[in-house]
C-alpha cells in the first residue's frame, strides 16, 4: 500500500512539473536496507522504511540518511494513529504514522 501510494506521488509531483522524482530502493553489502528511497531531480530527498507495529527506530534509516544526505527519513508505521503533524519539519529520522504521512504526499 505504501508502495502504491508512493509511486502516484512521484509520478504525479513529476506529471506537475514539480521536478523529476523516482522511487528507488537501497541495499549495500552489509545487507542494510531501507524499504524506499524518494529522489528529486536526482538528488536523495527522502527515505522510508515501512513497520507494521515495530516503533523502534530502524538502524539503517539514519545510516543511509547519513550517507546519501537525504533531506527527510521516515520509519512509517502502520499501527499508528493519525497525528495532526507537518511529517516533513523533522529533519531527523522520524517515527511516524502511515496515515500521516500518506495524507501529505500528493
Amino acid at each position: 500500500m505504501v508502495a502504491c501510494h508512493l509511486l502516484k506521488a512521484v509520478e504525479g509531483w513529476t506529471d506537475l512539473g514539480l521536478g523529476r522524482f523516482e522511487l528507488r530502493y537501497l541495499r549495500d553489502k552489509m545487507k542494510r536496507e531501507v524499504d524506499f528511497l524518494v529522489v528529486r531531480d536526482r538528488k536523495p530527498w527522502f527515505l522510508v522504511e515501512v513497520k507494521h507495529a515495530d516503533r523502534a527506530l530502524s538502524p539503517a534509516l539514519a545510516y543511509f540518511q547519513a550517507a546519501t544526505k537525504a533531506s527527510h527519513a521516515f520509519q512509517v508505521v502502520m499501527d499508528m494513529d493519525y497525528v495532526a503533524a507537518d511529517c516533513f519539519a523533522q529533519r531527523t529520522p522520524t517515527v511516524v504514522p502511515a496515515r500521516t504521512l500518506l495524507s501529505q504526499l500528493l
